[in-house]
């Protein structure tokens, strides 16, 4: 595919607008919460799987691409998710999280050991920063997620399964919203000035 293809591509994707993508996030999750509530957390893996996959087709059909992460941790739900009703054990979809977040930031190290900062492909279009920015936001984007892994495995391996399915809905979403905030410092000092 030539470049001119690609770009074409790219302007004809629809921008999804950000209430949307927490709406497409969000409604899986509490859906995984209320069904984990009345059914058990068999019952709610199936259902979650089946919420995934339609929030992901709705995104695909409003902007006409599929967005990297939810894809990727749509396979993920589906494989895990899969493995946890097939053998009836639990423990699959648990660890989910904690083999994503360990994912992601094994990406965006792998990415600045080989020069390339992955997370600039990915919020490019909606910031603007010097180099430096984009490697420092990148370091602290991976240990985030190495953070996140790690308490979700001291959550899930501690608590009720209860415990944990409150915690995966109420805990990691807000905590990495603030996060993301609190990185507004960062970006704004790293911004390029616009001519």
């Amino acid at each position: 595919m030539s470049s001119a293809d690609k770009t074409s591509k790219t302007n004809n994707a629809k921008k999804e607008p950000p209430a949307l993508r927490l709406a497409l996030d969000l409604g899986p999750l509490l859906i995984f919460f209320g069904m984990n509530a009345l059914y058990g957390i068999f019952t709610a893996t199936a259902v979650f799987m089946v919420a995934i996959a339609i929030a992901l087709i709705t995104s695909r059909l409003l902007t006409g691409q599929f967005a990297k992460m939810p894809l990727v941790t749509a396979v993920f739900v589906m494989v895990f998710g899969g493995l946890t009703l097939y053998l009836q054990d639990e423990t699959f979809i648990k660890i989910k999280p904690t083999i994503i977040y360990l994912l992601f930031a094994g990406i965006l190290l792998g990415g600045l050991a080989v020069k390339r900062v992955f997370l600039q492909s990915l919020l490019g279009e909606a910031f603007e920063l010097s180099d430096t920015g984009w490697r420092k936001l990148t370091y602290r984007w991976a240990w985030f997620f190495v953070f996140l892994a790690v308490l979700n495995e001291i959550v899930w391996r501690t608590f009720t399964t209860d415990t944990w399915v409150t915690f995966k809905v109420f805990g990691l979403l807000p905590l990495t919203l603030v996060f993301a905030v609190s990185q507004a410092g960062l970006m704004q000092r790293h911004a390029k000035q616009v001519e």
